[in-house]
């Protein structure tokens, strides 16, 4: 009997100061058990019968179109006589309008593979789980960066359009300067600092990861629009700037939509 006793003080010692005890676990059901994370939702079937309404509006809005709005279909393209003006289809039309500023290769490869990296390498760039998948709510002030980064963006880059059009490096400087220089690094500085430009204002809040992921992607979005309606609605004949209301020889873009 006392070397039982010993035993058990000594594996379960009174008054030993230990934070901890022998329990034994139980199936059953608690106010925790089956409760995920604050503010989820399960994505089966929660988020995937969402997704499929969204897939049925969409398809439901093209269809709807498709009876109001025929597809602009031209007679058989005829490989003497080019359309004037050729333009991309309205989804490519802002690639069309960035040819018109910089080499082929940088408008059409270089730049938007730089984009689509961007954007696949947001979720290992930003690591908070602060308002994940809900818009602005990066801070208090996320709302106004993203407006003013906006306005900025649509300020800045119709000037652009307008300024290199005007007044083209690429053919000012077609005799006495390289195409490395006129078509490649000269463009390519101008958007950087038109796109860090922003950022650099901001620094001097210090800001977090997600408002600077913010900023870059509200240029690039709003840039595209820019980009496209530019492509698509003032430029004519010769692909160049006119406004809607004046463009020569009758031509009309909405004829292309």
């Amino acid at each position: 009997m006392t070397n039982e006793v010993s035993v058990t003080d000594e594996i379960l010692p009174k008054e030993s100061g230990k934070s901890y005890a022998i329990v034994e676990t139980m199936p059953g059901d608690g106010p925790m058990v089956g409760k995920g994370p604050e503010n989820t939702v399960f994505s089966f079937p929660v988020v995937l019968l969402w997704e499929i309404v969204l897939v049925l509006g969409v398809t439901l809005a093209i269809f709807l179109l498709s009876l109001a709005k025929q597809a602009p279909l031209d007679e058989i393209a005829n490989p003497q006589i080019t359309t004037d003006p050729a333009k991309a289809p309205w989804y490519f039309v802002g690639l069309q309008e960035m040819l018109e500023h910089m080499h082929p290769t940088l408008a059409g490869v270089i730049v938007p593979g730089i984009l689509v990296a961007f954007l696949a390498a947001i979720p290992y760039l930003d690591h908070s789980k602060i308002g994940a998948g809900v818009w602005f709510t990066a801070s208090r002030r996320a709302k106004k960066i993203v407006g003013w980064t906006a306005v900025y963006t649509l300020i800045v880059m119709p000037t652009y359009i307008a300024l290199d059009n005007a007044f083209s490096p690429r053919e000012l400087l077609r005799e006495t300067a390289p195409v490395w220089f006129t078509q490649w690094l000269l463009p390519t500085l101008i958007i950087a600092v038109l796109v860090i430009l922003p950022l650099l204002i901001l620094m001097r809040w210090k800001p977090t990861t997600r408002e600077v992921m913010l900023i870059l992607f509200t240029v690039m979005f709003v840039s595209a629009i820019v980009f496209t309606i530019s492509g698509f609605l003032f430029r004519g004949p010769g692909f160049k700037l006119y406004w809607p209301w004046e463009m020569p020889d009758g031509y009309n873009p909405w004829d292309d939509f």
